[in-house]
Formats: structure tokens, C-alpha cells, sequence
């Protein structure tokens, strides 16, 4: 080679860094994706069974359930593939605290989920409120005397079903939610498609319970709700906060037990 000829360049290979993982999300931004996809949750949700219920007439009631309860199934999906990277996408204290039961989520996480799904459902259903004060003369007052979607039994029940049967729905339906999120997302035999069938589930779980109480297994969906919804359905809250909690619960701790302990 004379003096002249250009020496070769070197061979540069990719860099570490072209194959290094992204971070793992920080708390703060954990916080956040749960209290956007919470606000999505009951945004689409409750919002869908305020506006659709003054758009079908009282003899089509199965359409609104159908499309509420769709509704819910469709917010859970987008959420789950929007925000279940960052966060694990629960949108729920009950799913948290169900997750925490089963190990996949540190006890010391729960508390700041929790607040920031409660803070992000409230902040949806002031929207919900805001627009309603915007809308055709007396719809408003009528959400309200309605209830604002809020869960009940009793008088508050779609079906007219008292509060034993909410009991019920509310620790059944919110433990086969648990078992299905933790079946779906466990880390070695989980699924992508995940988010479609938490998704369906809940849809489904919708069409069961909407008559008998208009479906919680969800306490944030139900405090954001009933903070508009009146004196009664602020009463009857309780009942959509303490039952769902004790389905998760039930289905976080025998999930581990039954389907994650180590062969010996």
C-alpha cells in the first residue's frame, strides 16, 4: 500500500447502548400511568352510562347495559396497552391490593397506586360533571337524581336487588377479575394478548352485574361516581369499597397458594 491510499476505516461495531434495555419507569411515572388510566377507566366508563342512557328510550335498556359494559371493556384494553408497561396497568385499589396478595406488586407500592387511581377516577368524573353543566336544560339534575352511574342496591339497583346481592357480585365477580389478571399477566405462562382478555372479562362481568347493582368491583370507579351521585349513594358506598377489596383479596392470596408455590 503506498503512501497515498487512504487507510481503511475501522470497522465500528453497534454500541452497548444501542442494546441496553430502557429504564425501568420511576415511581412518580407509575403513579401517573395509573391515575391516567384510571381516569380513562371511568371517563369512558361512567360517562358512557350518563350520556347512552338519555340517547336509548326505556325500552331498550339491554342496549344501554351492552353498551356500558362495552364501554368498560374498551377502556381496560386501551389502558392495558397504553399504560400496563409502565405501571401494570391495574386502574383499581382492588386489583392492587389483589396483586400485592398474590406477590407481584411490594406492599409499599399499594398505598400510592391507591391514590393516585382514586385522584385519577375523581378528576374524570369532574370532567364528566363539567360537561354536564354544559348540556340541555335539566340533564344534569337528572344525572344526579339518577345516581351519576353510581353502584346501589336496593332503590339504586337497576333490578331492584337488595344489598346481600351485592355483597355477593361484588366478591364473586371481583375475584374471577383477579384470577383472570393473574392468570393473564403471570410472568413465565402469561399472554400478550392480556389486555383483550382483562378487557372481555370485565365486559363480561359488566353484562352479569349491571342489574343487580350497576357493577364496582372497582372502589375507585364507585368513589368517583357516587361523589356526585347524592346522599344515597354516598351511604351505600361502603358496600363498593370493602367487598371488592375482600374478592381480591380472596383471589390474590389462593392464586398463590394454588397455582404459584414451587414443586417439592
Amino acid at each position: 500500500m503506498s503512501k497515498s491510499d487512504p487507510k481503511p476505516e475501522a470497522h465500528v461495531e453497534p454500541t452497548d447502548l444501542a442494546h441496553t434495555p430502557p429504564p425501568a419507569p420511576s415511581t412518580s411515572s407509575k403513579l401517573v400511568a395509573e391515575a391516567f388510566g384510571t381516569f380513562l377507566l371511568v371517563f369512558g366508563g361512567v360517562g358512557t352510562a350518563l350520556f347512552a342512557s338519555n340517547l336509548y328510550t326505556e325500552d331498550s335498556g339491554a342496549s344501554v347495559y351492552a353498551a356500558v359494559a362495552l364501554a368498560f371493556g374498551l377502556t381496560v384494553v386501551v389502558g392495558a396497552y397504553a399504560f400496563g408497561p409502565v405501571s401494570g396497568g391495574h386502574f383499581n385499589p382492588a386489583v392492587t391490593l389483589g396483586a400485592a396478595a398474590a406477590g407481584r406488586l411490594p406492599w409499599r407500592d399499594v398505598g400510592g397506586y391507591i391514590i393516585a387511581q382514586i385522584v385519577g377516577g375523581l378528576l374524570a368524573s369532574t370532567v364528566l360533571m363539567l360537561i354536564g353543566t354544559m348540556g340541555p336544560d335539566g340533564w344534569l339534575v337528572g344525572a344526579q337524581e339518577g345516581g351519576f352511574a353510581s353502584n346501589g342496591w336496593g332503590e339504586l339497583s337497576p333490578g331492584g336487588f337488595g344489598m346481600g346481592a351485592a355483597i355477593i357480585v361484588e366478591i364473586v365477580l371481583t375475584a374471577i377479575f383477579l384470577y383472570v389478571i393473574l392468570g393473564a399477566t403471570h410472568p413465565t405462562r402469561g399472554t400478550p394478548m392480556a389486555g383483550l382478555a382483562i378487557g372481555l372479562t370485565l365486559t363480561l362481568i359488566h353484562l352479569i352485574s349491571i342489574p343487580v347493582d350497576n357493577t364496582s368491583v372497582n372502589p375507585a370507579r364507585s368513589i368517583a361516581a357516587a361523589i356526585y351521585g347524592g346522599s344515597e349513594p354516598l351511604m351505600q358506598l361502603w358496600v363498593f369499597i370493602v367487598f371488592p377489596i375482600v374478592g381480591a383479596l380472596i383471589a390474590g392470596f389462593t392464586y398463590r397458594a394454588l397455582f404459584d408455590t414451587k414443586p417439592r
